[in-house]
């Protein structure tokens, strides 16, 4: 399921974010990692930026993103211990 993004938009988001150019952009929050996703980025399709948006099933992406989340969180309990709770908080919400 999916394919890698192209190698050109990576490097329009790189250059974009080393430029300065996200600072004035709007931010949507995923639901259930917490990452901050920008709505716009110079030289890279809108679509992208969101990674439910690339997923024709859009209730397939969200069961694989829920299926990834409570991987993460079973696999981080080893380690709950050794972070600080600002580190815990910042893991994946179901």
């Amino acid at each position: 399921v999916g394919e890698r993004i192209k190698l050109s938009y990576t490097r329009a988001m790189i250059t974009a974010a080393l430029r300065g150019e996200l600072e004035n952009v709007a931010f949507i929050k995923h639901p259930i990692f917490g990452m901050e996703m920008p709505v716009h980025c110079p030289g890279v399709p809108s679509n992208l930026l969101n990674p439910g948006n690339t997923w024709a099933d859009q209730a397939q992406y969200n069961a694989k993103a829920q299926s990834l989340a409570k991987e993460f969180i079973l696999n981080f309990e080893k380690y709950a211990d050794q972070v600080s709770p600002e580190i815990l908080a910042a893991g994946p919400k179901l």
